[in-house]
C-alpha cells in the first residue's frame, strides 16, 4: 500500500514538472529603488536600476546590411530556429530602438518625463544565478559608427544587462522623490516572449544634490627621458611573410563632417574617419624603441588558423606624438587623408599620417572570424613616453576611429573656392602592411562647400540610406 502511494506521488510530481510553464526567454527585473546624486546645477543622469535577464537559453540577435543602399536585416537566433525581426524595426547598430519606455512622475503625480530608449543587449553583463554559464561570449558594446555593417547582440543564459545606456539622457528635474515606470514596448514583448507580468517594473527614485567636488590639479603629461638607453627585444631570424590568414584593411566613408566656429581667422572642414579590419586574421604590429629616440621600429606579425605566430616582417616605424589629445605612440603611414576636387584631382592634403591602433568601434561582428571581445579597446594601449615597446592591434570586425575633434582631423579650407569636393581616406597608402586585399583600401565622401570666408557652410549628401 505504501509503495503504491509513493508511486502515485512520484507520478503526480512528474506530471506537475512536465506541466510547469517554461521559463520566459527574457524578463525585466528591478532593484525597486535608486538614489541619484548630481552636482549643483547639473541635470540628472537616471539609471532606474532595471535589467533584462535571459532565461534558460542565450538571447541573440544578428543584424547586417550588404551595402549602404540596403536596409538592415535583423534576425533572432532562438532555440527553435532563426526568426526574422520585422522589416524596418532596426535602423542602426546602436541597439534595439524604442525598446524601453520610461515614465517618471513626481510626488504630486505630475509626469516629468516620458520617453522611449534604445536598449543595447551588449552592456555590462553579469551572471544572475549560480547555475548559469561562468562566462559570456557576447560583445560588451554596440556599434555607434554610422557606417558600421553588422552587429551581434546577445545576453548569455542566466545573465542580465541593465536597460540604461552608459550615458543616460539628462533629466532636468528638482531634488525630491519620484516614481519611474519602466516598460518593454511592443512589438518586443511578443517577439522576445516576455511573460505578461515580467515586462514592466516600478522604481522609487530619490534625487538629491551632492556637495561640489573639490578642484584637483591635473596630472602633468609624461615627458621623454633623454638618457633612456634600453630597447625592447626585436624579432630575430629571417623575416617571413607566409601564406595563410591575413587582415584586410578597409576605410569607412568620412562622417561627422562640419565646419566649426573658431577663434582664429581660418576655416576648417572637420571630419571623423574609421579604418577597420576584415579578412581572416588580426592586424598585429609591435614597436621596439630605438635608444635615446622618440622612434620605434615596427614589425607586423602573422598567425595560422590556430592562432600560432608563424612569421613577421618589418613595416616601418612608430613615433611619439606629444600633442594634446594624443600623448602616445603612433604607427606611421597607416592611413592618408586628402580632399579632392570634383574631378578627383587633389585639392588639399592632410599632414596626418600616424595613428594609434586600437579597437575603438565594432564595425561588423557577423564576420566568421570577428573578435567580439577585443582587449585593446581604448588608447591606453598605445604606450607612454617611457615605453620600451608597444603592441598595437586591430581585431577582425573592429575599427579604429579618429573623431573630428582630434588634431589632424581637418582640412584648412580658408582659401578653397566653394564647390563640390570628396574626402578621400586611404588605408595602408604605402602598402607597407601585408594584407589580404588592397583593392578596397579607399573610400570617398562627397561634400559641398559654400558660404563666405569666416562663415563657410558644408552640405553632406547621404551615402545611400546612411546620413552620418
Amino acid at each position: 500500500m505504501l509503495a503504491a502511494a509513493a508511486a502515485i506521488v512520484a507520478l503526480v510530481s512528474e506530471s506537475t514538472a512536465i506541466a510547469a510553464p517554461p521559463e520566459p526567454p527574457l524578463r525585466l527585473v528591478s532593484t525597486g529603488a535608486v538614489t541619484v546624486e548630481r552636482l549643483p546645477g547639473e541635470p540628472v543622469a537616471l539609471d532606474p536600476g532595471t535589467h533584462v535577464v535571459a532565461g534558460s537559453a542565450p538571447f541573440e540577435v544578428r543584424a547586417a546590411r550588404g551595402t549602404y543602399t540596403e536596409p538592415i536585416v535583423a534576425t533572432r537566433l532562438a532555440p527553435s530556429g532563426a526568426v526574422a525581426l520585422p522589416a524596418g524595426l532596426v535602423t542602426d547598430f546602436a541597439g534595439l530602438p524604442a525598446f524601453i519606455n520610461m515614465t517618471v512622475t513626481d510626488a504630486a503625480g505630475n509626469t516629468v518625463a516620458d520617453r522611449n530608449e534604445t536598449f543595447c543587449p551588449n552592456g555590462a553583463a553579469v551572471r544572475t544565478r549560480p547555475d548559469a554559464p561562468a562566462s559570456s561570449p557576447y560583445p560588451s558594446r554596440c556599434a555607434h559608427a554610422p557606417f558600421a555593417l553588422g552587429a551581434v547582440w546577445g545576453i548569455q543564459a542566466g545573465w542580465s544587462v541593465r536597460t540604461a545606456r552608459r550615458w543616460p539622457a539628462p533629466l532636468f528635474i528638482d531634488d525630491g522623490t519620484y516614481t519611474a515606470v519602466v516598460s518593454v514596448n511592443q512589438p518586443y514583448r511578443d517577439l522576445f516572449g516576455f511573460a505578461p507580468d515580467q515586462w514592466s517594473a516600478t522604481v522609487r527614485v530619490t534625487v538629491r544634490t551632492a556637495a561640489a567636488e573639490e578642484e584637483t590639479t591635473a596630472r602633468p603629461h609624461s615627458h621623454l627621458h633623454t638618457s633612456l638607453t634600453p630597447t625592447g627585444q626585436r624579432p630575430t631570424g629571417t623575416p617571413t611573410v607566409p601564406d595563410g590568414p591575413r587582415p584586410d584593411l578597409r576605410p569607412l566613408p568620412a562622417f561627422s563632417i562640419s565646419i566649426p566656429w573658431r577663434e582664429v581667422e581660418r576655416d576648417y572642414l572637420n571630419f571623423a574617419a574609421t579604418v577597420w579590419v576584415a579578412g581572416t586574421a588580426p592586424l598585429v604590429v609591435d614597436g621596439f624603441r630605438r635608444p635615446d629616440q622618440q622612434l620605434m621600429d615596427a614589425y607586423q606579425y602573422f598567425y595560422d588558423n590556430r592562432g600560432r605566430q608563424v612569421g613577421y616582417a618589418p613595416v616601418g616605424t612608430m613615433e611619439w606624438d606629444p600633442r594634446d589629445g594624443h600623448h602616445h605612440w603612433h604607427f606611421t603611414d597607416f592611413a592618408r587623408y586628402r580632399l579632392l576636387n570634383a574631378d578627383r584631382t587633389v585639392a588639399l592634403r592632410s599632414g596626418k599620417e600616424a595613428f594609434c591602433l586600437a579597437n575603438t568601434d565594432a564595425i561588423d561582428y557577423t564576420l566568421p572570424r570577428a573578435t567580439w571581445q577585443p582587449v585593446n579597446d581604448d588608447l591606453s594601449w598605445c604606450g607612454d613616453a617611457s615605453a620600451l615597446a608597444v603592441r598595437q592591434r586591430l581585431d577582425v570586425g573592429n575599427g579604429d576611429t579618429y573623431t573630428q575633434d582630434l588634431p589632424g582631423q581637418s582640412f584648412d579650407i580658408t582659401d578653397l573656392p566653394n564647390g563640390t569636393y570628396y574626402i578621400e581616406i586611404v588605408a595602408n597608402p604605402e602598402h607597407a602592411l601585408h594584407e589580404q586585399n588592397t583593392a578596397n583600401n579607399t573610400s570617398y565622401r562627397r561634400v559641398v562647400i559654400g558660404g563666405t570666408p569666416g562663415d563657410r557652410t558644408v552640405h553632406v549628401p547621404p551615402r545611400g540610406l546612411v546620413d552620418g
